[in-house]
């Protein structure tokens, strides 16, 4: 696979949706037909809904996403305006793992579910570890292997706010990113069992972008009134790191010391922890066991771009597609916000070369 496709975004928010929407317009629509019709899947949610049910759920949480930033509904309107898709599918496509949290809420009993969406992991490595003495924010991005033609990244440039880089699928506002002030911003999937109607994590993630420094990035997080479930990684260049298991009803924050902290997909706070629906076995020995491989790998000074790549790469942290559930790492971002330097892998970081961008 070749390197990340870039797409230059600037100008208005509805003329960063409408080009969007314009360069991938087919894409965008197959994606969000596939996604439309798995958020109303027994397999994924535990019970099965029809499509003007989920749809339904979709344009309920709308108002919730144009109070927390009309801005960036107005850029998703851009891009249904675009592909002649309903903002409501658009709110799918782009908090899927969300969207299911809340699927599953409106059905009953604690349920195993078949399908989880949730292999990322997560690190930010502080500044005393890094070989320049510049800290990082890296992950790899897993999901079902079908995603991995779908990566793109977004070079965003909007009128009057914070240039941006960041990782994303096609149709999706952003979903792993850096902005021109220094700030980065990762995620880890969360299985929840409260979800509701509300903001889904891909604006979480963009309106972050659009601040100046860490905490008004985590109040991003801290103040939204989520759909579903999401561990957010913050770093800045400052070296500055914070890790925030976010769930509807409760945020747990932690923030780096002198260890790089690293996260996959099962909370290790108590209380969020509380709050999560059941986990399969499989699922839940490939979150420890990547966490401690994670843990293992950074547990070092003299960390370089080079080291997190090949961390990626790692058999214990690199997943490769197995069925039923065929989940892959379709791709991995590592960023450096004190240098502004970004580097990206589209598909499997053990067979793709990661490619290097600057803010």
């Amino acid at each position: 696979m070749s390197a990340p496709r870039v797409v230059a975004l600037a100008g208005s928010p509805r003329e960063m949706g409408l080009a969007h929407g314009q360069a991938f317009r087919e894409q965008i629509r197959r994606y969000t037909e596939e996604r439309v019709a798995l958020a109303g899947s027994a397999l994924w949610t535990g019970h099965a809904m029809r499509r003007e049910a989920v749809l339904a759920l979709a344009e309920a949480c709308i108002p919730a996403h144009a109070a927390y930033s009309p801005e960036l509904t107005e850029e998703m309107a851009g891009i249904a305006e675009a592909t002649g898709l309903s903002l409501a599918e658009l709110v799918i496509t782009n908090g899927f793992t969300d969207f299911i949290d809340l699927v599953y809420a409106r059905g009953s009993g604690e349920i195993v579910t078949e399908r989880v969406e949730d292999d990322c992991t997560a690190f930010i490595v502080p500044d005393r570890l890094s070989a320049d003495g510049k800290g990082f924010f890296g992950q790899t991005w897993d999901m079902h292997a079908s995603s991995a033609p779908y990566v793109v990244l977004l070079h965003g440039r909007p009128a009057g706010g914070r240039a941006f880089m960041a990782f994303s699928l096609t149709g999706c506002v952003g979903m792993i990113g850096m902005n021109d002030a220094g700030i980065a911003i990762g995620i880890n999937n969360l299985l929840g069992a409260g979800g509701q109607i509300g903001v889904t994590w891909p604006l979480v993630v963009r309106k972050a972008l659009q601040q100046t420094d860490i905490e008004a990035a985590l109040a991003c997080i801290t103040g939204a009134r989520l759909v579903g479930a999401h561990n957010f990684q913050l770093f800045d260049r400052l070296g500055n790191g914070i890790n925030v298991e976010a769930m509807p009803a409760h945020c747990h924050v932690t923030r780096t010391a002198s260890a790089a902290l690293v996260h996959t997909n099962h909370c290790l706070d108590p209380r969020t922890l509380a709050l999560c629906r059941p986990r399969a076995a499989d699922s839940q020995a490939s979150s420890e066991a990547r966490l401690a491989a994670g843990e293992r790998g950074l547990r070092r000074e003299g960390v370089t771009a080079e080291a997190l790549m090949a961390l990626t790469r790692a058999p214990e942290i690199c997943v490769r597609a197995e069925p039923p559930l065929d989940m892959e790492t379709c791709g991995a971002a590592i960023m450096q916000p004190a240098m502004g330097r970004f580097w990206a892998v589209q598909g499997l970081p053990t067979e793709n070369d990661y490619a290097a961008f600057s803010i």
